[in-house]
């Protein structure tokens, strides 16, 4: 007879989550110079939302979910479907396919979305402080979105409201770039605030 055999199986493949930071930062950028004032909103903000931002960040999630990572794949599919919600209640309207959203409706949908945001927060805080910055300022964006909405909020709000989505943004796409180099380097070229572990 023979012993028990352990079979270990290495996992090569690649770190999606750069990948995923960058869909959602550079999409989220976009959107908020539309909110700061600075375009109108446009077919490249949609493409984006269903294309990089959208499916990018399911596809990345997917690949997480392959990882073992519950963090990664509950974050990244997640804000992805957000992307593809997000263009739906833009888009389905104009097609005669439902009722645009009133204030109300939309102050509802980005309150859950900030609920969700915050609850994922609490769990960067076992990760890094990039994350932790990426999460935190998108949780405050969800909920001045949330607030605009349902205070009726002026053109002074909104513009604000949306340079702070654009540092959120921002912050993301340092977050995936840092990885990228951090990686290919083998050293630490950008920084992303490793958390002391727990006791």
């Amino acid at each position: 007879m023979t012993g028990n055999q352990t079979t270990h199986i290495k996992d090569t493949t690649a770190n999606p989550a750069p990948l995923g930071l960058l869909g959602f930062g550079i999409t989220t950028v976009l959107l908020n110079l539309h909110n700061a004032g600075w375009y109108e909103l446009n077919t490249m903000i949609l493409a984006m939302g269903i294309f990089y931002g959208g499916l990018g960040q399911i596809i990345v999630g997917i690949m997480e979910w392959k990882k073992n990572n519950t963090f990664g794949a509950t974050a990244f599919t997640s804000y992805g479907l957000f992307w593809l919600t997000l263009v739906g209640l833009l888009t389905l309207p104009k097609m005669g396919l439902g009722a645009a959203p009133d204030d109300c409706a939309k102050a509802a949908y980005l309150g859950m979305w900030g609920l969700f945001t915050a609850v994922m927060f609490i769990g960067t805080l076992r990760l890094n402080r990039a994350l932790q910055f990426v999460f935190g300022s998108l949780t405050i964006l969800f909920f001045l979105l949330a607030w605009g909405d349902y205070s009726h909020a002026g053109p002074a709000f909104k513009h604000f409201t949306g340079w702070e989505g654009v540092v959120c943004g921002l912050s993301a796409i340092y977050t995936g770039l840092a990885q990228v180099l951090n990686e290919v380097y083998g050293r630490t070229v950008l920084p992303l605030g490793r958390v002391p572990a727990a006791a």
